[in-house]
């Protein structure tokens, strides 16, 4: 059962009504995330604001992806894990990149695992992270700056995540083909 219901521009509140105007300009249309977002006029604007901000950090498209899919795998959200697949092949981010992401399997890369591994290790821990975790990390050639931009994007995804546990969220059918079926146990990235 939702609790939240999938607004348009019609129905929503009216301060969240420029949002979604300029969401559909954005994307062509209004993802279900949005009109779900839209209840809470603070909620649409923040998460568009804080998506703007993480995109602003010196991680490439490929490497935002990665902290964005490697949450929304751990956090079970087959709506964004659908969403995030399109974007990412929308954006070139290599396909045995994305399918590691949607499995929690090992990136043959080494710089992009150690992404992978130190964001998971964040969600998992809830930031109480080991030394160990910091020193492969900044050694993969990763900065102190971005241990923050991975804890931003987590907390991106804390914002999209919930709110799709909550609200059963529809995967629109752009994102359709891209459909995730989140496993039946939690599954751990390996490093």
């Amino acid at each position: 059962m939702s609790y939240l219901p999938v607004h348009t521009k019609d129905t929503a509140p009216e301060a969240s009504k420029k949002i979604l105007e300029q969401t559909q300009k954005a994307y062509g249309f209004v993802p279900n995330l949005f009109g779900v977002f839209a209840s809470s006029p603070a909620m649409a604007e923040a998460y568009g604001v804080l998506t703007g901000i993480f995109e602003k950090t010196d991680l490439t498209p490929t490497e935002r992806q990665i902290v964005l899919m490697t949450n929304n795998r751990l956090n079970g959200c087959t709506y964004c894990m659908a969403a995030h697949t399109t974007i990412s092949q929308m954006q070139k981010v290599p396909a045995d990149v994305i399918e590691a992401l949607r499995n929690g399997t090992k990136i043959a890369d080494p710089k992009l695992q150690a992404l992978h591994v130190f964001t998971a290790r964040i969600n998992e821990t809830r930031g109480f992270v080991d030394t160990a975790d910091v020193d492969a990390f900044l050694a993969a050639g990763y900065t102190e700056g971005n241990i923050l931009d991975v804890i931003l994007g987590t907390s991106l995804k804390v914002q999209s995540n919930y709110t799709n546990h909550i609200s059963h969220t529809p995967v629109d059918a752009a994102f359709q083909p891209n459909a995730w079926e989140a496993p039946k146990a939690k599954v751990a990235v390996s490093a």
